[in-house]
């Protein structure tokens, strides 16, 4: 045989490549465009530009990728397919379309389409893929394409009543994509805002956690840690004091409208000059602080200062923060299971939590405003507080708690000022007795 055999070639290869160099040198003939739309699939154009060079393209390499290799650019439908379809190489060329299917899922043979038994729409699962349908010899077909490169020289090569459809299914194609870009940008901005929103506005998703907590769940919290706490202290149950706060809390609870909780306040004898209320509407008196006081009016002032904080649920919103910012996410979005259980961890803790200042100043002023609806004189909460404030300089364990201020005691003033003026009613008890009942 004369023909020269390639390097790394048996001679059967040499013949075959010399049959692909006849048929690509009259391919290589027609004009640059048609040739694109020939090669567009499957076929290595930058090689054959190197055979115009003067290059041999037909090494081996390119011999088993053309001939014994099949690289699917399609996706074909039809009766004879599986359910999934049947991949396929798809072809354009000046007349239509030339569909090549693998050896398993059809006869192995070319399916040639021309332009005009073609319909052209957007389809896919995002609308993003074009839909081209036929019927042929073979049945119905519907074959979607999405590599960029066909659905080119597709527009490239197709006649003008086909490119109308293909631009009309183009602009589909554009339009969900457009969406797509929305929705996507929609989704990260609400991310974002949402990331935020647990990192700036946490108090404001706390308020949100609380009110979807169940009163009842409040109270069972709140119960367990008052019960256990009293089973250490010594409690009076009866005597002038134990009436008088009394006394003190049916006239303030009385003006309370819609009133959740049913209080209970309770005499615990101890020096210590404090007073403090749990979650759900526990409240407790030191005896330290009815010595302290001048006036029945200036405990009722601390006793109101201790209600509103739980009828602001204050105590609440501490536990609740004090979980961390997950726990209160799931409980805004409805996930309450188990969180009485997480709280009761709180235990002793509910009551060393301090209050921020915003709670102070609301429960200081929804306080004033309970004492002059129940005609209690106001000004003996003021005059308590500055009172402790200026002796004892903040060194009190109520006041570590609660703290004080010149500012917060201005505050109230002005507060009682914009009130309006109501009669006081003094209390049944005589003040002196009281103190006198709990010793010196």
């Amino acid at each position: 045989m004369d023909t020269a055999v390639h390097p790394g070639l048996r001679v059967a290869d040499a013949e075959n490549a010399g049959q692909l160099r006849s048929r690509f040198a009259t391919i290589l003939n027609v004009p640059q465009r048609v040739r694109l739309r020939l090669f567009v699939c499957g076929l290595c154009w930058p090689t054959f530009r190197a055979s115009e060079r003067g290059h041999s393209a037909f090494d081996e390499s390119i011999v088993d990728h053309t001939m014994t290799q099949f690289f699917p650019n399609a996706l074909c439908f039809g009766d004879t397919f599986p359910a999934a379809g049947a991949p396929c190489l798809v072809q354009v060329e000046e007349h239509g379309l030339t569909v090549t299917f693998a050896s398993d899922t059809a006869d192995g043979q070319p399916e040639s389409v021309p332009f005009s038994a073609l319909t052209v729409s957007a389809g896919g699962l995002g609308h993003d893929q074009l839909v081209v349908k036929w019927t042929g010899p073979k049945g119905d077909r519907t074959l979607y394409l999405k590599n960029p490169d066909v659905i080119r020289a597709f527009r490239q090569a197709a006649p003008d009543h086909v490119s109308h459809s293909f631009a009309q299914a183009a602009e589909q194609v554009r339009q969900v994509r457009h969406r797509g870009r929305l929705v996507w940008g929609l989704v990260g901005g609400v991310l974002l805002a949402t990331v935020l929103g647990l990192w700036f506005q946490s108090d404001l998703l706390v308020e949100i956690a609380v009110s979807r907590i169940p009163v009842e769940w409040e109270q069972k919290l709140g119960e367990s840690a008052y019960r256990d706490f009293l089973s250490h202290q010594e409690v009076m149950k009866e005597g002038p004091a134990v009436a008088a706060l009394g006394e003190m809390t049916q006239r303030m609870t009385a003006q309370i409208l819609d009133n959740p909780y049913k209080f209970e306040v309770t005499v615990v004898k101890s020096d210590v000059v404090n007073a403090f209320a749990l979650p759900g509407g526990y409240v407790v008196v030191f005896t330290g602080l009815m010595k302290k006081a001048e006036s029945g009016e200036e405990v009722a002032g601390v006793l109101s200062h201790e209600l509103n904080h739980v009828l602001q649920r204050h105590g609440l919103e501490r536990i609740v923060k004090s979980l961390g910012l997950m726990t209160v996410a799931a409980i805004v979005f409805g996930n309450q299971q188990g969180l009485v259980g997480m709280m009761k961890q709180f235990g002793v803790e509910l009551f060393t939590l301090k209050f921020g200042r915003e709670q102070e100043t609301e429960a200081d002023l929804t306080g004033l405003q309970l004492l002059q609806r129940a005609k209690i004189n106001p000004s003996g909460m003021i005059t308590f507080f500055e009172r402790l404030s200026e002796k004892d300089q903040g060194r009190m364990e109520w006041l570590s708690t609660h703290p004080m201020s010149a500012a917060r005691a201005e505050r109230l003033q002005t507060e009682l000022a914009a009130l309006p003026k109501k009669l006081p009613e003094p209390f049944t008890f005589d003040w002196k007795q009281v103190q006198a009942s709990l010793g010196s």
